[in-house]
């Protein structure tokens, strides 16, 4: 018998998209139902599926990767042999909205044990909405609270499909003038912004780029294409003509968005259950030679897009957990990039994060 030879690369990762979050102790989708039914696991699970909408349970496939805290040494602990030097932690729809609630995220990550797990916390991604008022005082408390705020994330993934979940209250909030108007202030004080769209939305996307082409706009997820490998919501991603259309469509707008200079990507969230992945339900993780086939056509036509300058791994941990683990991820990613183009491995791995968000 042969032993499994671990991969390695031959540098530390800078994995750019984490989240944190405690629901115990801070304000998460599941706080009320963990402190109520937390040490019975099976409630808690029947609970968070009976309390949330059914758009949103399809879209995140299983609950116990939400209702339990995901802090330094869990992470530590998905990044098995992996040497990671910095991450950066990107905003996980923290429920204190009101007034200034927004920028007690960014007070409860920068507090967090980093330095015990031998990991730099590199930047923060905050939230706010761009839209509001008091836009410009949310941006100027984040950045008091911690000195590594980088930028800020505002999700606007919106489905024309309802059974798939909005993130947002409108369909085209990138286009919002009220929202325009916000990202003026983000613009001047030289931060970059996270963008979350699914793919029927990139060219709002690209909207946003134009419109301020000074900007460093990241595109999460590679644009999120819904049912792309099988079907979610109400009918989206159900036969292979539609899957087809999906792609194609995805391919066009991605290569469209990247003719914009300040645009980057991430080669991550691949694995979320919203694109039509089916592990979950079957309670298996993916394989290594699974990922590959599903997810190499779609990292090879960004790299083509964008280039090996402007494209980022990062993991999205723990969000795509329910599908497969993460050492898994960096082991397929990382031979799809170097398949590709040997020399993109430590840009697409370390260096572009790093200059993106000036580490």
């Amino acid at each position: 018998m042969t032993k499994n030879i671990m991969q390695q690369l031959p540098f530390p990762i800078i994995d750019p998209h984490i989240h944190q979050w405690d629901p115990y102790t801070t304000p998460h989708a599941a706080a009320s139902a963990v402190k109520l039914f937390g040490k019975h696991p099976k409630l808690l699970n029947k609970m968070v599926r009976l309390i949330k909408p059914k758009a949103v349970i399809d879209t995140i496939g299983l609950t116990e990767h939400l209702t339990a805290p995901y802090l330094p040494e869990n992470y530590k602990r998905d990044i098995g042999h992996y040497q990671v030097e910095q991450i950066v932690h990107i905003e996980a729809s923290w429920h204190e909205h009101k007034g200034t609630g927004v920028v007690n995220e960014t007070r409860f990550i920068a507090g967090l044990p980093f330095a015990e797990q031998n990991i730099q916390l590199g930047g923060i991604v905050a939230t706010a909405d761009l839209r509001q008022k008091n836009f410009k005082q949310l941006l100027q408390l984040h950045q008091e609270v911690s000195p590594k705020l980088r930028g800020i994330r505002k999700m606007a993934s919106f489905h024309a499909d309802k059974g798939i979940h909005a993130w947002t209250d409108e369909p085209h909030l990138y286009c919002n003038k009220k929202f325009l108007k916000g990202f003026e202030e983000l613009a001047k004080a030289n931060l970059s912004f996270d963008a979350w769209v699914y793919s029927t939305q990139i060219s709002d996307v690209a909207h946003l780029a134009k419109t301020f082409p000074e900007t460093p706009i990241v595109l999460d997820h590679l644009g999120t294409p819904a049912g792309i490998f099988g079907k979610v919501g109400k009918a989206t991603g159900q036969t292979a003509q539609q899957r087809d259309y999906i792609f194609q469509t995805w391919k066009e707008d991605l290569a469209e968005l990247a003719k914009c200079p300040n645009v980057y990507s991430k080669i991550s969230g691949l694995f979320m259950p919203v694109l039509g992945h089916r592990f979950h339900l079957e309670r298996k993780l993916a394989k290594k030679d699974e990922l590959i086939q599903l997810a190499a056509p779609l990292i090879q036509h960004a790299l083509q897009c964008f280039a090996k300058d402007r494209i980022m791994f990062a993991s999205n941990f723990p969000m795509d957990r329910v599908s497969t683990d993460l050492v898994t991820i960096i082991d397929a990613f990382s031979d799809i990039v170097q398949s590709y183009d040997e020399h993109a491995v430590k840009p697409v791995f370390y260096e572009n994060a790093k200059r993106f968000y000036r580490l």
